[in-house]
């Protein structure tokens, strides 16, 4: 029985939070910034729930990323007199 208790302790103490931590948190923000719903990470609770999560992040709609914005943003037009921004090196002393 006190084998057996020892596994518990380890699985409680241990395993949920490196879970927790390690696993779902990154999964948490990933969701989110696809514009999905970050409490789809809870999947990874059921059996075969991370393959679904999978799923739909991979075919899924990424409304949020801005590569898939329906018309990029073009820079700000610079009037034909305005000095055009440059680089300027700076040599260091030996």
């Amino acid at each position: 029985m006190g084998y057996l208790l020892q596994h518990a302790y380890f699985l409680f103490f241990v395993a949920i939070p490196f879970v927790l931590v390690f696993w779902m948190l990154p999964l948490w923000f990933i969701c989110k910034k696809a514009g999905f719903s970050p409490w789809l990470t809870l999947l990874n609770c059921i059996p075969f729930g991370n393959a679904v999560l999978l799923y739909l992040l991979a075919f899924g709609d990424w409304k949020r990323h801005p590569m898939f914005q329906a018309e990029p943003v073009p820079p700000p037009a610079l009037p034909e007199n305005a000095n055009r921004p440059h680089i300027v090196a700076r040599r260091t002393q030996p």
